[in-house]
C-alpha cells in the first residue's frame, strides 16, 4: 500500500492514536497524520502544540509525518495522493458514524477507508477522558506519549 491518512482532531494524541499509526505504517510506505482545522470549536492545545506533540510522539515511527487540513478530506487525500484513510475503532458506536463518513468519502473521492480494531489495552481511551482525567490532576502516564503528559500537566496548572 502507497500512502495512508490518518486523520483527527488529536486534541490530546493518546497512546491509542499512536498504536493506529504505528499499525498503519506496518501496512504502507508513509502514513499522514492530518490534524483536522476547526474554526468552530476551541481545543485545548492550538493547532501548531498538537502538530509538535505528534510529531514529537513519532520520532520512532520513520514512515509517520504530519499535517494539517482544513475542507474535505478527500481533497486532501487527492493533493497529496493518498490511496487509503485509516481509521481506529473502538466500539461499535464507532463504527456506525466511522460507516457513514467512509461511504461518504467513497461516494465524493473516491478513496478507501480501512479501519482498524483498537487495541484491547487502548479501547477506552479517548482524547476527551484524558483530558478531563488530566485536568483534575489524575495519572496519564499509561494513556498518552512522556511528551503529551507534560504538556498537559503545564496546561491544567496554570
Amino acid at each position: 500500500m502507497q500512502k495512508v491518512v490518518c486523520p483527527g482532531s488529536f486534541d490530546p494524541v493518546t497512546n491509542g492514536h499512536i498504536d493506529v499509526f504505528k499499525r498503519a505504517s506496518d501496512i504502507s510506505n508513509e502514513v499522514v497524520v492530518a490534524v483536522l482545522v476547526n474554526h468552530t470549536k476551541a481545543g485545548l492545545f492550538t493547532i501548531e502544540e498538537r502538530v509538535e506533540l505528534i510529531r514529537e510522539s513519532c520520532k520512532h515511527l520513520p514512515k509517520v509525518t504530519v499535517e494539517t487540513f482544513d475542507g474535505l478530506l478527500v481533497d486532501f487525500c487527492r493533493d497529496r495522493g493518498v490511496t487509503a484513510i485509516v481509521k481506529g475503532l473502538r466500539a461499535v458506536s464507532d463504527f456506525d458514524y466511522e460507516l457513514q463518513m467512509s461511504q461518504m468519502n467513497y461516494q465524493l473521492g473516491p478513496v478507501e477507508t480501512l479501519f482498524v480494531a483498537t487495541n484491547p489495552l487502548y479501547s477506552f481511551l479517548s482524547s476527551s477522558l484524558v483530558r478531563e482525567v488530566a485536568r483534575h490532576g489524575g495519572d496519564i502516564s499509561t494513556s498518552v506519549p512522556k511528551p503529551v503528559a507534560q504538556a498537559l500537566k503545564a496546561k491544567y496548572q496554570k
